[in-house]
């Protein structure tokens, strides 16, 4: 269901563009005004641009129109912005670029970290870049399935980070905590994220080793910054083979207000597209969303955001136990999801900012796996502050505090659970430039956890040192905490913070084309939650035995990308090696690979834009070896754990075209997924008396979806 469900996402906010062609040209100086030969300038999230000649000049013709974002870049130099309002014609735009004096001249700590931001020179995943994917088709953690560390999965939901599983991985937005990012777990069903890639600005990837402003996350946090005022006002329209949907965003001068909502009903899809699971009522969901922005300054920035999503189906899996195959088991899903924030930012003069935010979210899910019948609801009231502070040039130090309130319920037909968890923390944290080649971040994060009764101290430590021009080395230490799982809490005694050590040690080159990275990592387990039997279904109750487990997780990863080599054509290549092992099995001793980790993975992004066609065409190739499965029939010391499935591999293809429909710009998108017809086995079910298995693959031999994207924008800016 990743690759259909919820896609008006995919081009939501593309700029407004027809077919009237505007030719822009220019010049690139520096501070003293001497041409800067080799500069870029380009149309923000566009393939439209040109490089500065040996005078300085440039030249190059587009066909977008209305407000738009030139942007001029070249190593060595602080990029510059300038917004145009395009409708045809000639427009000349000069630009005088200014040393970088901390960015490329100066070493930044980036051990364990991708960045995705329009302002950082470590770009990786842009919001265009996620979206165009292929194996993505629009979902942000699909895309970072596609960086090294991460690990593909088909069958479940969540990023599975360097032998990490997937509740160690966190999502923030605005640095606020997102209980439930995805949509919610249905049996050997993967779910997409709940949000579109559009929404943010700036999207941080750490895989460890991360800064001690975050916690509750022992492998990974995705830090996701949000848009601030949209550049006008705007409109769009969303159809597809899975729904529609559409929205309007209004824009006056300081002020922003938008909405959107979609429908998606798959019966008609699965009509067409034959499923390897038996539906009785194939997904459907509404969501709707409204997003307020208001400039309260010159610096200031109020944002609110709230997000309402409704999901339902329903499906038969077959009764492994009944030897005559006759018999089914059913499974309903119905879920109700609210997300909601508020955030304050503020630059209180040049050297102090402030940071608040608050927020409220709740996920109730009615689970109907026959014959039961449960109900699981979870609330999380969090508020956090923060003020940095620059010192000298560079050097900057930040303090914080946030506390979490979480009550939740689990009710089990006639049986009803109900708990709270009170959760706090505080945070001090100091980047300290000893020289332009040679910076360190130290930070001390304390924090409490009423179920656990129990507090902890978490160091943290980045060392970065500039080699050259384009290369640096850089290391991260730290220990990362955090609390188990809630249904855990409730039904054992537990008394100790889940705990991971990391040691990093990173080296990476970086220009304005290419980048390369390798990087090797050791992590450390310790307090690992024990059970009596491996866990294969997110609603099946386990009873946790103690937190004795414990385990490591070292490996090396490997990154190349290269926009520069072949024209119009943006490709990267990850490849991941993990050797993971942990004892989260009470009645083993032995550390055991899991379930969810490949020793080897690689991943290969390909996309070529052809301007005259006005067309984009990509694939992505995925592949990851066998993992580890349960098989009951072995359960010795000696084999437990010991089969593996085939080699995972996927070939995704995706396409898109330019047009428009009534003068407004419009995306026609194809994606296929699996297009060569990989037969992937991700693991298997056995019967109680272990004598018959079913293979859990794909939910269909492959996906393919059509969408047609109208984009329908004018300029009410000064309205």
């Amino acid at each position: 269901m990743r690759p259909i469900l919820n896609l008006f996402s995919l081009l939501i906010l593309f700029p407004v563009i027809s077919f009237c062609q505007t030719t822009i040209s220019g010049r690139i100086t520096d501070a003293k005004n001497q041409p800067v030969a080799g500069a870029n300038v380009t149309i923000k999230d566009s393939y439209d641009g040109a490089s500065a000649d040996a005078n300085g000049a440039y030249k190059f013709s587009t066909s977008d129109e209305g407000d738009v974002i030139i942007v001029a870049s070249m190593v060595g130099f602080t990029s510059a912005e300038k917004r145009l309002h395009l409708s045809g014609g000639e427009v000349v735009v000069n630009f005088n670029l200014k040393e970088a004096s901390n960015e490329l001249n100066t070493v930044t700590i980036t051990a364990g970290v991708f960045e995705a931001s329009d302002e950082k020179k470590m770009v990786i995943l842009s919001p265009l870049d996620i979206v165009t994917t292929a194996s993505a088709v629009g979902d942000i953690y699909g895309a970072l399935q596609t960086l090294p560390g991460a690990q593909p999965t088909q069958e479940q939901e969540g990023l599975f980070v360097r032998g990490g599983d997937a509740s160690e991985a966190k999502t923030l937005i605005d640095g606020m905590l997102v209980a439930n990012p995805y949509f919610s777990s249905v049996p050997d069903v993967p779910q997409r994220g709940r949000f579109s890639p559009f929404l943010f600005k700036g999207t941080n990837f750490s895989t460890g080793g991360y800064s001690a402003q975050y916690g509750q996350a022992m492998s990974s946090v995705l830090v996701l910054e949000s848009e601030d005022l949209p550049p006008r006002s705007m409109g769009n329209i969303a159809l597809m083979t899975v729904g529609g949907g559409g929205g309007y965003t209004k824009r006056w001068e300081n002020t922003s207000l938008g909405a959107n909502a979609t429908y998606i009903n798959l019966t008609p899809y699965f009509a067409m597209n034959k499923q390897n699971r038996d539906w009785d009522a194939p997904p459907q969901s509404f969501s709707g969303s409204l997003v307020f922005r208001q400039k309260t300054s010159e610096t200031g920035m109020l944002k609110a955001f709230m997000n309402y999503q409704y999901s339902d189906l329903s499906l038969n899996y077959p009764n492994i136990d009944d030897v005559t195959n006759n018999s089914k088991m059913h499974f309903g899903l119905n879920n109700y999801n609210i997300f909601s924030m508020l955030s304050y930012k503020e630059v209180l003069d040049k050297k102090w900012t402030l940071n608040l935010a608050g927020s409220y979210s709740k996920d109730l899910s009615r689970v109907r796996p026959s014959p039961q019948s449960l109900v699981f609801s979870n609330q999380l009231w969090q508020a956090r502050g923060s003020v940095s502070h620059t010192l000298g040039e560079l050097s900057v130090i930040r303090a914080g505090a946030e506390v979490q309130y979480n009550p939740f319920s689990n009710l089990y037909n006639n049986y009803r659970i109900d708990s709270t968890e009170l959760y706090s923390a505080v945070f001090l944290e100091g980047d300290a430039y000893i020289t332009r080649k040679l910076v360190a971040r130290a930070g001390l994060r304390v924090e409490n956890s009423y179920l656990l009764r129990a507090s902890n101290i978490a160091p943290r430590l980045s060392v970065a040192y500039k080699l050259g021009k384009y290369d640096q080395l850089n290391f991260a230490y730290g220990d990362f905490y955090q609390t188990p799982d809630r249904n855990y809490l409730i039904q054992t005694n537990l008394d100790h913070f889940e705990k991971a050590t990391h040691y990093i040690l990173n080296y990476q080159y970086v220009d304005e084309k290419r980048t390369f990275r390798i990087e090797g990592y050791y992590k450390l387990y310790q307090n690992l939650v024990r059970t009596s039997n491996p866990v294969s279904n997110p609603y099946q109750p386990v009873l946790a035995e103690d937190s004795k487990g414990k385990g490591y997780a070292r490996g090396v990863d490997v990154f190349w990308r290269d926009k520069k080599t072949l024209k119009y054509t943006d490709y990267w290549i990850s490849y991941s090696y993990i050797d993971a092992k942990r004892s989260t099995l009470y009645y083993y001793s032995e550390e055991l690979q899991p379930t969810f980790t490949s020793n080897h993975i690689v991943n290969v992004v390909w996309k070529r834009w052809f301007p005259k066609l006005r067309s984009s065409f990509g694939f992505t190739y995925a592949y990851a070896s066998g993992r580890p499965y349960f098989n009951p029939n072995k359960v010795d010391e000696s084999n437990i754990l010991s089969d593996r499935t085939r080699d995972y591999h996927n070939l995704s293809i995706t396409a898109n075209y330019l047009t428009t429909i009534y003068k407004y710009f419009t995306v026609v998108s194809l994606t296929v997924g699996n297009v060569a017809g990989f037969d992937n086995v991700f693991t298997y079910n056995y019967s109680s008396d272990g004598l018959r298995r079913n293979a859990i693959g794909p939910t269909s031999k492959r996906t393919i979806f059509l969408g047609v994207f109208i984009n329908i924008g004018r300029d009410d800016d000064t309205e």
